[in-house]
C-alpha cells in the first residue's frame, strides 16, 4: 500500500524514508511544476505556522521563501537588501501600528 503525499519535500526526505526501511516514490519536477509546488509549499508552511505558532514553522517558511528567491535567481543577500530597502522606506512593525482607516481631509 502506498501512502500518498503529493507534495514538495526537502532534499533529504527520501533518504530519511529509506533509513526507516520504506521505499519513497518520487519524481523530479520541471521548472513550471517546481514553481507551482513551491507556492503550494509556502501556503502549507504558513498554515502550519498558524496552527502551532512555533519558531520551527517560521524557519520552514524562510526555507521555502529562499527556495522561491533562488528559483527567481535572487540571492538571499539580494532578498535581504530588498527587505532592508522597504524597511528604510516604509518602516517595520516595531511600533505595532494598526490602521483603522483613512479619512479625507477637507
Amino acid at each position: 500500500m502506498i501512502r500518498r503525499y503529493d507534495k514538495l519535500v526537502r532534499d533529504k526526505i527520501p533518504e530519511i524514508i529509506q533509513s526507516k526501511g520504506e521505499i519513497p516514490r518520487i519524481v523530479k519536477l520541471d521548472d513550471e511544476q517546481y514553481f507551482s509546488a513551491l507556492n503550494q509549499k509556502l501556503r502549507e508552511e504558513i498554515d502550519e505556522y498558524f496552527e502551532a505558532y512555533e519558531l520551527e514553522e517560521l524557519a520552514d517558511i524562510l526555507e521555502v521563501v529562499y527556495a522561491i528567491a533562488q528559483y527567481k535567481q535572487v540571492s538571499k543577500d539580494d532578498l535581504e537588501r530588498l527587505r532592508w530597502e522597504k524597511y528604510n522606506e516604509r518602516g517595520g512593525f516595531e511600533e505595532r501600528i494598526f490602521l483603522l482607516g483613512v479619512e479625507k481631509s477637507e
